[in-house]
């Protein structure tokens, strides 16, 4: 069945969190700084996008992209895009 994975990246003083369930099909969260701003029930091979903003002056809107590989069970990638298209990957944090 699989396990869940859990990506984090600090980004100008915010927390940002992405939790992906357990299997091909579990859901995906977005946390900034601890709180839920995004939630996708299910998700399925190849990628999937979650959209939030980090608070400020003007406001910073990114999307988080979580791949899912489709044939090889390596599990999933994360990537943030900040900024008009700054990319940066997010590292796996391994939760007991």
């Amino acid at each position: 069945m699989g396990r869940s994975h859990h990506f984090h990246l600090d980004e100008g003083g915010h927390s940002i969190t992405v939790n992906v369930g357990r299997g091909r099909d579990g859901e995906i969260e977005l946390l900034v700084n601890g709180k839920v701003i995004a939630y996708r029930e299910e998700h399925g091979p190849g990628m999937n996008v979650l959209t939030g903003e980090l608070p400020g002056d003007p406001v910073r809107p990114f999307r988080v992209r979580v791949r899912e590989p489709r044939l090889v069970p390596t599990g999933p990638r994360c990537t943030l895009e900040l900024d008009g298209g700054a990319e940066q990957p997010m590292p796996e944090r391994l939760v007991p």
